[in-house]
């Protein structure tokens, strides 16, 4: 049992911790840290694939030629020119899981990393997005938005914030698995994003958008580009969207219902009303007047009663009766992860510019043909 002890205090520790530590070992001090971490036993894991890496950044530097796999030996071995391959590219140290991966250094592995994205996304537009950056509130929808977003690298910085855990009951929509209850969802969430790629730069705001950090969040080391609401308090939803009309900053949100993608271009129409005009009367300073009860038919117009699905409808009439909240369904949610990220990618792109709502409602394009 001091074993269980001992690695539940291990746990604790680790619990917020989401950065991974990089060494370079032509570094002598990153040398010398990650031999403390063997000497400590911090290291339980070692993943080294660098030779496969080294092949595909030659066979993406050379697409047209045909290498055979007897060739890459010597064509590696002229790559690193003298250089040790042990100490070649980086060294990625995951606390959590007290992983240490092998890895192409950032330029080389960025280039193999979105390689297969070529040309949906061309080079330029691959260079151009990793100047952006992409804030999300709301970690439950948010989750699948930023994870599709990394895996596509739409930007080169993601902002994440949410104050809420992870439950066993979310677990029917956000990926990730049981050892990871109690733990943030944005901890959650950032962590997986940098097992995908350690050269992200990932932000989390564990105490979800307040007042207080709505500055930090919206301006912090840079303007945001693109800010995402997925979020279910009504209040910061309001707050934030006054926010990001003040700051002339696009506004993306995804409903995971009927496939619903909403959007408000504040960076070409700043004087838009906030949710196109359907929270007219409702201000961050008013808003914090209204009980729950007041705010649902406020909620109900903005989301559209009249749209929404027949089984959401219902499920409506059915919370803290015979359900404790609305229904959310893994399908929805990675549906919207794919379709939030590629209206992101279009607008940071300037190759989409209108306001509006949209829906991708797989109920109406799927569907049983009736007989004419």
């Amino acid at each position: 049992m001091n074993n269980l002890s001992s690695s539940l205090k291990d746990f604790k520790n680790t619990k917020d911790i989401h950065q991974p530590d990089i060494f370079r070992l032509n570094n002598s001090q990153d040398k010398a840290s990650l031999s403390k971490l063997f000497d400590d036993s911090k290291i339980r894991f070692v993943s080294d694939e660098i030779d496969g890496q080294l092949q595909e950044l030659i066979k993406c530097q050379n697409p047209s030629v045909m290498i055979g796999q007897d060739e890459y030996p010597e064509l590696i071995t002229k790559h690193l020119n003298g250089r040790d391959i042990n100490e070649y590219g980086v060294w990625v140290y995951y606390a959590w899981s007290q992983r240490l991966v092998h890895l192409l250094d950032e330029e080389e592995f960025i280039t193999v990393r979105t390689n297969r994205n070529r040309n949906k996304i061309t080079t330029e537009e691959q260079n151009k997005l990793k100047t952006k950056k992409i804030g999300i509130v709301g970690l439950s929808v948010g989750q699948s938005i930023a994870l599709t977003i990394a895996m596509e690298r739409t930007c080169g910085e993601l902002r994440l914030a949410d104050f809420d855990t992870a439950e066993l009951s979310n677990l029917n929509r956000i990926r990730t698995g049981v050892h990871n209850l109690g733990l943030n969802k944005t901890v959650i969430a950032a962590r997986e994003i940098l097992e995908i790629d350690p050269f992200l730069n990932v932000k989390i705001f564990s105490d979800g958008l307040q007042e207080g950090n709505m500055d930090d969040f919206f301006l912090g080391e840079g303007k945001l580009d693109l800010f995402i609401e997925v979020c279910d308090g009504l209040d910061v939803k309001i707050a934030s969207r006054f926010k990001a009309r003040e700051l002339q900053i696009p506004v993306v949100m995804d409903t995971n219902d009927r496939g619903m993608i909403d959007v408000e271009r504040f960076d070409l129409e700043p004087e838009r009303p906030i949710f196109h005009g359907l929270a007219d009367g409702l201000d961050p300073d008013s808003i914090k007047n209204l009980t729950n009860e007041e705010k649902i038919p406020y909620i109900l117009k903005m989301i559209g009663a009249d749209t929404m699905s027949a089984r959401l409808k219902a499920s409506m009439l059915e919370v803290k009766k015979t359900i404790n909240t609305w229904p959310q369904l893994a399908s929805s949610v990675t549906l919207g992860g794919a379709a939030t990220t590629d209206v992101c990618r279009r607008i940071l792109l300037d190759q989409f510019h209108e306001s509006g709502r949209y829906y991708v409602d797989l109920d109406e394009i799927i569907s049983d043909k009736i007989p004419g």
